[in-house]
């Protein structure tokens, strides 16, 4: 497993994959979406992914997980290229989506089932793995109801669940509080903060005090390029993340 370099030989090494892209560009017809993105993220890290709507995060992850190709420039998962092994990438991942896309008719050990069946696993390690979910995101209460019949903090919940089934040491979570009340924010941010160090986490959030509450590193992107990156509490210091946002707003990215 890849690990950081320096990291002290009494400490316990951190859990997760290096993602890197390298004037990574993606255009759809004129509209370039992502241009020359050049970005390291190391094993165990805590990264936050920052921009306006349509500042070229989603498209970033959609290269990431092998769902789109690369215009140019190359992006690897544990130097593996998504593009080139999606199968192979995708088994290090789990990917929680902005938007819920669920199976309301199934209830929800069902859909979790399903989904570690999806992942590779069978028997004892199935069962055990969706136990283990459904103790984590706290669904006990709802594991043998229909999807479509529970709210949506439940079904975020879900989600986040289903992404952790095969124990990745990768994953990637498009804004996880979205639509959730107080206190079930407060409950993903602190399961989510327990990764920081035992894998890699890619963070997608328009919430700025979540993303520096989370991320260790954040990157801010506009208009398809990068324009800030480096320590979380630097680049979101009161004035100047306003500004990178605003003037996305501005110009209508």
């Amino acid at each position: 497993m890849s690990e950081t370099r320096g990291h002290a030989a009494n400490e316990p090494r951190p859990r997760g994959v290096r993602v890197e892209a390298r004037d990574l560009t993606r255009r759809f017809g004129e509209h370039v979406a992502l241009d020359g993105l050049s970005l390291a993220i190391e094993p165990g890290e805590a990264f936050g992914l920052l921009g306006a709507n349509g500042a070229g995060k989603t498209t970033f992850i959609r290269m990431v997980t092998g769902c789109l190709l690369p215009s140019d420039g190359t992006v690897t998962v544990d130097g593996v290229s998504p593009s080139a092994s999606p199968s192979a990438v995708q088994a290090l991942l789990g990917f929680v989506m902005e938007t819920c896309r669920l199976y309301p008719e199934l209830r929800v050990r069902s859909f979790l089932r399903f989904i570690g069946g999806a992942r590779g696993l069978a028997g004892a390690r199935l069962a055990t793995a969706v136990d283990r979910a459904i103790e984590r995101f706290r669904l006990e209460g709802a594991a043998t109801r229909p999807i479509g019949n529970l709210s949506k903090g439940f079904q975020q919940r879900v989600s986040l669940a289903q992404a952790f089934l095969h124990d990745p040491p990768l994953v990637i979570v498009d804004e996880p509080t979205g639509g959730l009340d107080p206190l079930q924010q407060t409950e993903v941010q602190e399961i989510l903060r327990e990764l920081r160090g035992r894998r890699t986490l890619i963070l997608c959030t328009h919430d700025l005090h979540e993303a520096e509450s989370l991320a260790s590193r954040v990157a801010v992107l506009r208009q398809g390029r990068l324009v800030a990156v480096g320590n979380a509490k630097d680049v979101l210091s009161e004035g100047e993340a306003l500004d990178l946002f605003r003037d996305s707003a501005e110009v209508g990215a």
